[in-house]
């Protein structure tokens, strides 16, 4: 196993960083053979020899997510199906998913909508830590919602998805709950330059990207819908301050913003005033 982990890092180590080469390797190596690493490492006796591996190092070669090129990938204990129509799930998401695992309210059935929902990972890993909760999830791309009903399937979630666009007016008629959540398109055009070009040429614009004069597009429309009593937003980290201003105007309070792993601020919450 470890020629083979070579055979592949020797072919990626001119693109990718040495480090990442490697973990690409063990995961062609995991989803090839059906073993995990502990496994592959000590005592796997199987065949190495796969026709179609050339064939995954050159979509690699051209950066395309290796979590495209196997159709899934792992996130929060869940089985993700994504496609180019969604973004693939990343560990600053799950830690937005941690905060609104957390909230405090009286009553178990708590009402939850995930906004932009995208491969429904976020409905369907608050539905997972918590089953008695109502959840759905809306997006405006009827793609992604085809996804994200295969999702809730694959991984047994009692999830409910429709397409909607949060701007027309009718979007008020859908109530109100007790958590909104959502990790709108956030990245400004002018970002693009600094992107890598696994997502730049591969992840669907529509839920990367919003305009240079307007960075908060989506957060102020779901801020003023007021559906929710409390509001959880994953954030650009450029735009915190901001985003704390925009809360407080569209009267949410109890407001607070947590930094990611990176020590970046990634997530800001509001409580709806009375």
């Amino acid at each position: 196993m470890k020629e083979f982990i070579q055979h592949i890092t020797s072919q990626l180590n001119d693109l990718y960083p040495a480090d990442e080469a490697e973990a690409l390797a063990w995961w062609i190596a995991e989803e090839l053979t059906g073993q995990s690493r502990t496994q592959l490492q000590f005592g796997y006796k199987g065949t190495i020899n796969f026709p179609n591996l050339q064939t995954i190092i050159e979509r690699l070669r051209d950066f395309e997510p290796i979590q495209y090129i196997f159709g899934h990938t792992l996130w929060c204990g869940l089985d993700i199906k994504v496609t180019p129509a969604t973004l693939i799930p990343r560990p600053e998401t799950a830690e937005l998913v941690n905060k609104v695992e957390r909230v405090k309210m009286e009553g178990d059935r708590l009402k939850v909508l995930d906004i932009g929902t995208g491969s429904g990972c976020i409905a369907i890993a608050l539905k997972k830590a918590h089953p008695e909760w109502n959840v759905m999830g809306i997006d405006i791309s009827a793609e992604a919602i085809e996804v994200a009903k295969e999702n809730a399937v694959r991984n047994g979630a009692d999830v409910s998805f429709l397409q909607k666009d949060i701007f027309p007016d009718e979007i008020e008629c859908f109530g109100t709950y007790d958590i909104v959540v959502s990790n709108p398109p956030y990245i400004c055009e002018k970002e693009k330059k600094d992107m890598r070009p696994n997502v730049l040429n591969y992840e669907p614009a529509s839920a990367i990207f919003v305009p240079d004069n307007d960075p908060l597009l989506f957060y102020r429309r779901i801020a003023e819908l007021r559906l929710g009593t409390y509001l959880f937003f994953e954030i650009n980290e450029t735009y915190a301050v901001e985003m704390e201003n925009l809360l407080r105007n569209t009267h949410y309070i109890d407001i607070q913003t947590h930094n990611d792993i990176y020590g970046k601020p990634r997530v800001i919450q509001g409580r709806m005033a009375e």
